[in-house]
């Protein structure tokens, strides 16, 4: 049986209820469902403590001291696993990386199997990207109660802590979210980041939410929060937007890409440039979640421009996931 298969089946609790131990605290990090704003903005007051500037030495904790993380990537990353890796080592934890090439999974051994050989070393949290949907719930259900689940990325479904750093980059530089409008442009209804950054900004009050798209990249009904306007003309959803994010083509997902335009095209209709920008608020910011496309979804001389905030982004990345390792981990030692 397929872990969705088991996903599906009769579990007492939904992703977002397992997300908490009994008194309330974030054990495990799968999704932003079910997190209300209070939860939110700590989550972002601590990240911002976190938060250095080039030239500025980094902060260290010995928060996860005599911890150990292993970060379990069935499927290729440079930033998330890069900045979960520093993330741990910055707050004094042992880190094991591995990748389905280096791992039993390969061989056949199943997932739990896996997990349980690594409980048996003492491994406090799991760090999880995995291609289908529902793997870290799972694992989430079946480890015991000394350890931590964080979804690092799940199939086209969520990507937690890419919501997070995505919401701190954006209070940084516009502060409250009530009065934004914000335009997600590109290939959302693959996109597990647009999901994340949608139920993140809906939490948060955002104005007004615009996922803009090709008709054959648009999100399927109820995939999305109600609050979120579904646009296909990249002109009218650009129009007075306070931030931008642009998204790749999820071709790893997309299983039959007839209807899907080409690079000229795609550029020509959907690519954010310099002159698209023009119709967007004065002081509107650019974002990305990488890896970026140039020339595609996005024209290089404005992901290098002062209005762009993309590596600011990846910099939030580190302090936003030392935040959620310090949250669960205190969590664990409360129970």
């Amino acid at each position: 049986m397929s872990v969705t298969k088991l996903q599906r089946s009769n579990n007492a609790a939904t992703e977002a209820e397992l997300q908490f131990t009994a008194n309330g605290q974030l054990r495990h990090l799968l999704t932003l469902r079910g997190l209300d704003r209070d939860q939110l903005n700590d989550l972002l007051d601590q990240s911002q403590e976190f938060v250095t500037v080039p030239g500025q030495s980094v902060v260290r904790s010995k928060a996860l001291l005599g911890k150990t993380v292993a970060n379990l990537f069935f499927e290729p990353s440079t930033r998330t696993r890069a900045s979960f890796d520093l993330a741990a080592q910055r707050l004094g934890a042992d880190v094991l990386n591995l990748d389905v090439n280096t791992s039993s999974r390969k061989k056949g051994e199943s997932i739990l199997d896996m997990i349980y050989t690594l409980e048996a070393m003492q491994v406090d949290v799991f760090v999880v990207r995995d291609a289908e949907a529902g793997v870290p719930a799972y694992i989430a259900r079946h480890v015991n109660k000394y350890v931590s689940i964080l979804n690092a990325g799940e199939s086209d479904v969520s990507h937690p802590t890419q919501g997070l750093l995505d919401l701190l980059t954006i209070r940084q530089h516009k502060g409250e979210f009530e009065n934004l409008i914000v335009a997600i442009v590109g290939d959302i209804a693959h996109s597990r980041v647009a999901r994340s950054a949608a139920e993140g900004l809906t939490t948060m009050g955002v104005c007004e939410l615009r996922l803009i798209s090709p008709p054959t990249l648009a999100p399927a009904p109820g995939t999305f929060p109600e609050k979120a306007k579904i646009l296909h003309d990249l002109d009218e959803g650009l129009r007075g937007a306070d931030v931008v994010m642009a998204l790749r083509i999820q071709r790893e997902r997309i299983v039959n890409l007839d209807g899907i335009p080409g690079i000229d095209e795609y550029f020509a209709r959907y690519g954010v440039s310099h002159e698209r920008m023009k119709l967007a608020a004065p002081g509107a910011i650019v974002m990305h979640p990488g890896p970026m496309n140039r020339g595609i979804e996005i024209e290089s001389s404005l992901a290098d421009s002062p209005r762009s905030v993309i590596t600011q982004q990846v910099r939030n990345g580190i302090a936003v996931r030392m935040a959620v390792l310090s949250t669960v981990i205190q969590s664990l030692a409360s129970q």
